[in-house]
């Protein structure tokens, strides 16, 4: 018997797990909660931006109308709280947990929800990590939401095979930036969702250029964009090119982002509504 890679949808063997569809492995929502859609924000390598992204996606939906949550299952690394200036702890009643609302309306839950200390590290196992994430799945109540949104931590490891089989991911966005090892870290995030048969809807280069306040020229801090190739060879649209703004960073710091203006992921945006 060769090597199981997980993808039951082009295995020969004749296992027991083969026998199981996707659906068997998802687990339940709890009767409070309504999800459309779920969209899962991937990176092939961490400070690529990818939770700046993600907090920037679900902010362009709640101005645009949309109900909009993000589940933070970068555990090791949670930000999210932190960007939309979120400190205070999450709570819960009788059944489950209740995600903290911003001040935009989005709802988000994150392990930095629950800790007495938000400096404090979380060491645990990667069985451990999962279990958490699924408990963010089916025990918060999440209400009615038009998209839920998954920060997911960096590479392919327990957490985002956790996510693609628990969680009903209908399409994930991959992050990059521009450099030379940008085919590389989107390969390996391409392969592993179509491993698991999740659709890419396409690639956000972050970092991609600096406007010069003075002449206004774009320049190629990191080197030349490769992000089009890259995005041709796999067959998926590349859905914005991201400036450097150290304006984004000042609002970040502060706990803003969701007055973050990014008329860069207009587009995407409509095409979700």
């Amino acid at each position: 018997m060769s090597e199981c890679t997980h993808d039951c949808s082009s295995c020969k063997e004749n296992c027991s797990s083969g026998k199981m569809s996707k659906e068997d492995f998802l687990k339940p929502m709890n009767k409070y909660s309504k999800i459309k859609k779920v969209i899962g924000v991937v990176s092939g390598k961490g400070g690529v931006g990818k939770s700046l992204v993600t907090c920037l996606l679900a902010s362009k939906c709640a101005k645009a109308g949309l109900k909009v949550g993000i589940l933070d299952a970068d555990i090791t690394g949670p930000s999210i709280p932190k960007s939309f200036g979120v400190t205070s702890r999450a709570m819960q009643d009788d059944e489950c947990l209740l995600p903290t609302v911003t001040d935009g309306g989005i709802k988000i839950m994150s392990i930095n929800l629950l800790l007495e200390d938000a400096e404090s590290p979380v060491v645990w196992r990667g069985p451990v990590i999962s279990g958490v994430i699924e408990q963010f799945w089916s025990d918060v109540r999440w209400g009615e939401l038009d998209y839920l949104f998954v920060d997911m931590p960096p590479g392919t490891g327990d957490v985002a095979l956790t996510v693609f089989q628990s969680l009903p991911v209908d399409g994930i966005v991959i992050v990059s930036t521009p450099q030379d090892l940008v085919k590389m870290i989107v390969n390996k995030a391409y392969n592993m969702a179509k491993m698991m048969s999740v659709p890419v809807l396409g690639l956000i280069e972050n970092m991609s250029y600096y406007v010069c306040e003075g002449c206004g020229k774009k320049i190629n801090i990191f080197g030349k964009s490769q992000i089009d190739e890259t995005a041709a060879q796999l067959g998926v649209p590349v859905i914005a090119k991201l400036p450097i703004n150290p304006c984004i960073n000042e609002l970040v710091d502060k706990g803003r982002i969701f007055d973050v203006e990014c008329k860069e992921l207009d587009e995407f945006i409509s095409a979700l509504k």
